[in-house]
C-alpha cells in the first residue's frame, strides 16, 4: 500500500514539472505582441546569478519639451547586445517580441525581448531597398 501511494506521489511530481516546463516553452514561444520602439540606450548591463540577460533602458523622446517616456528591456542573445553596445549614444530602432506569463526572471526582468537592433536618424545607413517588381509592359 505505501509502495502505491508513493508511485502516485512520484508521478504526480512529474505531472506537474512536465506541466511547467510545457507553459513555459509556451510562453517563451508563442509571441503576445511584435513591434519597435526608437530612441536612445542609456543602459545595458548583464544581469542574474545562474541565468544571465541583458536587462536595458531605452529613452524615447516623442515631441521636443516633453518627457522622456523608458522602455525597459531584455536582451537574450549576446550578438544583439554586442549591435547594441555598438550603437550606445546612437539612435536606435529596437524591434522586440513581448511575451507574458513568463513564470520565471531566469529568462528576463521584462516581458519585451529585443531580437535586432538597427541605426536610425540622419547618420544611419539607408535600410536595404525591398524587391520592386518590374512594371508590366503596356498593351494596346
Amino acid at each position: 500500500m505505501a509502495n502505491k501511494i508513493v508511485s502516485i506521489a512520484w508521478k504526480g511530481l512529474l505531472l506537474i514539472v512536465v506541466l511547467f516546463v510545457l507553459y513555459t516553452w509556451l510562453t517563451l514561444s508563442w509571441s503576445y505582441a511584435r513591434g519597435e520602439r526608437a530612441g536612445y540606450v542609456q543602459k545595458l548591463s548583464q544581469k542574474g546569478w545562474v541565468c544571465k540577460t541583458w536587462e536595458g533602458e531605452l529613452a524615447m523622446v516623442n515631441v521636443p519639451g516633453t518627457l522622456t517616456e523608458k522602455f525597459l528591456f531584455t536582451v537574450r542573445e549576446d550578438s544583439v547586445a554586442k549591435k547594441i553596445n555598438e550603437l550606445l549614444g546612437k539612435r536606435v530602432a529596437l524591434s522586440y517580441e513581448q511575451h507574458v506569463g513568463v513564470p520565471s526572471s531566469c529568462f528576463g526582468d521584462t516581458s519585451y525581448f529585443v531580437n535586432d537592433v538597427r541605426e536610425v536618424g540622419e547618420n544611419a545607413p539607408p535600410p536595404a531597398p525591398s524587391p520592386v517588381p518590374a512594371p508590366a509592359p503596356a498593351t494596346k
